[in-house]
């Protein structure tokens, strides 16, 4: 079994899912709007293209004429998916799932509405008068995200008056593709959050990672840790809730689902048909796969029987702090890597901005999560950037 894989967006991510895909004897095609690309280092053959641009992205198909269609990013063409499908291509997890949780309005009408599945009280806002009156009908605090964007970018946290113009400002510019709409929220009182990693098979067979905590700064993941300690009822809540959403969305991988938990009761939040950042902590061997692993085997229709916990495990990203062109340098690596039971990855980003993520640090074992958080940021505070 010898497919052609096209992957929409090389980022870190997409990195991780070649190698995986290429330990399975897969070809794959990286593309992304940008060249040097992480996981364009490691595909066989790569495009740079703008994947908002139709036109562009169906060239791109017509000429390697893959078997499946990966995407790894929000800004993509995606509603070309419906015709591939068609036409014959398979698109991952489904031409439907991908095109409605690529936007926030589509994905939270449908576990809202379609499937009562418990959010936030939301309204959506396309000019800074809506977002007034959003604002107005959820109370503040409230929190304002573009309806297209990744890793928290464009998301803040309306407290007062004042911040309502910043937070609308703020969340066009990190908007992603060209949808100038933006989604308001009323502000849970959550205890904590969790990625719930879920995997859906051709088989029928769902299954769960144990839950991923994680802490956010900027509306991105800072540290995130595995398992999180639930009391199992809200867990078996948010179960229900992923299987009930994925499979109205259909198809095969794994997705990562997003959870406010409460005291009394379970949030859902977002999703993503795909590897999820904060389940990086899955590379430091917490699980018999990783997430990148999972979605290989479930891409190519080779079923996975169970995901059980094998350790404990933590991850801590590296960020940048400037602006620089051309591919960074990384100091401290010998002093990061004196720590037993701990490991880092290095993307190979080919250039710098501030807060961009640049590499992750890992640690793992029996100590619990806490004391790995902490070793984990331990291990990223060794290494610089210049």
């Amino acid at each position: 079994m010898r497919k052609k894989i096209l992957l929409l967006g090389s980022g870190e991510l997409g990195k991780e899912l070649v190698i995986a895909l290429q330990r399975l004897g897969q070809y794959v095609v990286a593309v992304d709007s940008y060249i040097d690309a992480p996981a364009m280092q490691v595909a066989h053959a790569y495009e740079v293209i703008n994947m908002l641009d139709g036109d562009a992205l169906d060239a791109i198909v017509a000429k390697h004429q893959p078997d499946i269609i990966v995407p790894e990013v929000e800004s993509i063409r995606t509603e070309r998916f419906y015709s591939y499908e068609k036409h014959g291509y398979q698109v991952v997890p489904s031409a439907k799932a991908a095109n409605v949780t690529m936007n926030r309005r589509a994905i939270r009408d449908l576990a809202a509405i379609d499937l009562r599945v418990k959010t936030a009280t939301y309204r959506y806002a396309t000019s800074y008068e809506e977002l007034k009156a959003g604002v107005e009908f959820c109370g503040m605090p409230c929190v304002v995200k573009p309806l297209m964007s990744s890793s928290g970018k464009g998301q803040s946290v309306i407290k007062t008056e004042k911040d309502i113009q910043k937070a609308w400002d703020y969340a066009l510019e990190g908007s992603r593709g060209d949808l100038m709409e933006v989604i308001v929220e009323e502000f849970i009182d959550f205890e904590y959050e969790i990625t719930l990693l879920t995997l859906t098979q051709n088989n029928g067979k769902t299954l769960f990672c144990p839950p991923i905590g994680h802490r956010q700064e900027r509306g991105d993941y800072q540290e995130s840790w595995q398992p999180m300690s639930m009391v199992d009822t809200r867990l078996k809540e948010a179960q229900d809730m992923a299987a009930k959403v994925t499979a109205a969305l259909g198809g095969t991988g794994i997705w990562g689902v997003e959870f406010f938990i409460g005291k009394d009761c379970v949030y859902f939040s977002e999703l993503s048909p795909r590897p999820h950042d904060t389940g990086m902590v899955t590379l430091a061997n917490t699980q018999n796969y990783s997430e990148f692993e999972l979605h290989a085997r479930a891409i190519l229709g080779i079923p996975v029987q169970e995901i059980p916990l094998l350790q404990n495990g933590a991850s801590a990203v590296v960020l940048a702090s400037e602006n620089s062109e051309g591919y960074p340098t990384f100091k401290g690596l010998d002093k990061a890597a004196a720590f037993p039971n701990t490991d880092f990855k290095i993307f190979g980003k080919p250039s710098t901005r501030p807060y961009r993520r640049m590499a992750v640090a890992f640690a793992y074992g029996t100590d619990e999560v806490s004391t790995l958080v902490d070793k984990a940021k331990e291990v990223a505070s060794c290494i610089e950037i210049a």
